[in-house]
């Protein structure tokens, strides 16, 4: 062989042994955090779920791969048209790198599609339809937070174990809600209980005085209102007033954000039985981390979606960390092959079709009495391993995953 040769093939076995050199894409990462900043739900992630990002940025050090990381809010007002435009925007002409996402489901298949295209990460934090990782799932999609599935799997079983049989539901009129009801009628009618009838309401509603008549003249054994945010707390305070638990009826919710029930007050929510997967109050690493965030936040508790919005933007920026590059599909790889650990869940790991498999905790709200101060509002009951409340990944109907 030729000095040349020789040469050449000595550069060769020397740039292989070098690590990949780090590829930030306009030497900028781009977040954008799209969700309802003024609206029916913005109490649950909105405002709340920007500030936790930017503090997951902040944390992180400012820089990725000693690149800057900008964060950009949008309110997409829970209106498709102007959701998709402006992931469109971001994405084809801003050139985003990713967005935490917590619109409503319209929105989110829009932009589901839309990432899957370009390849970019889409991480879902307050979008909670299971069809994100089901029949409509994408290989770009993280769904961080919890699912119609899950929030139906757990919210039914613990009616059916009260006793429960007979179920009539009030529910908003669109993706969500009704995916939320089709999934919870699947869980009633197998533990051997009976849907006697339903309602859809606009978002939005103020009076739900005809739709909790017809309720409460249904005879149900519960009435499950499956809604959020502002259209969750009037209900609840309708409820009340309609005084349907004393007449036996019990009230149940599933996905109730803590914001709903600091809003009623524990007078109106007292004793009501939900799920989530954290708590501000749980132990001592959650509080540490919502103390940080209420004292950016006005002394406002952080709700689980907000939390959620932590969680994914820094286990994305951890990703294009240890990729070496912000390319999505590398990224996406980074992040499914590495578990998440933060203050909010310790070695949760997310599955093929994009599902986090995290834990939640049955709580109850407390009655006045109990409560020792303003944020004082649940009982934590004991921990429930993920892969007993979410989706058999066989069963969802992702195309693109290998039936496990």
């Amino acid at each position: 062989m030729s000095r040349v040769a020789l040469a050449i093939a000595g550069a060769g076995v020397l740039l292989a042994a070098m690590p990949a050199r780090a590829q930030i894409s306009d030497d900028v990462v781009r977040i954008g955090v799209m969700a309802d900043q003024t609206g029916t739900y913005s109490g649950n992630g909105g405002p709340g779920s920007s500030l936790a990002v930017r503090m997951a940025v902040e944390d992180f050090g400012g820089k990725v791969l000693g690149k800057p990381i900008e964060v950009v809010t949008a309110d997409d007002q829970n209106k498709p048209n102007i959701g998709i435009n402006m992931a469109r925007q971001w994405i084809e002409s801003e050139k985003f790198d990713t967005i935490v996402g917590g619109s409503s489901s319209s929105i989110a298949f829009g932009v589901s599609t839309m990432m899957k295209e370009k390849k970019k990460p889409y991480l879902i934090a307050g979008t909670v339809s299971s069809d994100l990782t089901g029949k409509q799932c994408s290989p770009m999609n993280v769904q961080f937070i919890v699912d119609t599935y899950q929030l139906a799997n757990a919210g039914v079983t613990a009616l059916l174990k009260q006793g429960v049989k007979s179920f009539f539901f009030i529910t908003v009129d669109y993706a969500f809600g009704a995916a939320l009801q089709s999934d919870a009628t699947r869980f009633i009618e197998a533990g051997g209980g009976k849907v006697v009838g339903s309602v859809r309401h606009p978002l939005g509603a103020s009076d739900y005085s005809s739709y909790l008549l017809q309720a409460q003249a249904s005879k149900a054994e519960a009435i499950v209102v499956l809604n959020a945010g502002l259209d969750l707390t009037n209900a609840l305070k309708q409820a009340a007033e309609y005084k349907l638990a004393r007449g036996g009826q019990k009230v149940g919710v599933f996905g109730m954000t803590i914001n709903s029930v600091s809003a009623m007050g524990l007078d109106v929510a007292q004793g009501l039985q939900i799920t989530a997967p954290f708590y501000w109050d749980r132990d001592a690493e959650s509080r540490a981390w919502a103390k940080r965030f209420m004292d950016k936040n006005n002394g406002v508790i952080p709700t689980y979606i907000q939390a959620g919005a932590y969680s994914a933007a820094m286990h994305y920026l951890k990703a294009v960390r240890d990729a070496g590059t912000d390319e999505g599909v590398a990224v996406m790889a980074k992040m499914k092959a590495t578990p998440v650990n933060d203050f909010s869940m310790k070695n949760a790991k997310i599955r093929e079709d994009g599902q986090l498999i995290r834990p939640t905790y049955p709580m109850e709200v407390k009655k006045p009495s109990e409560s020792k101060g303003k944020y004082d509002l649940y009982k934590v009951g004991p921990e429930i391993p993920g892969d007993q409340v979410f989706r058999p990944m066989a069963d969802g109907g992702c195309d693109f995953v290998a039936k496990k």
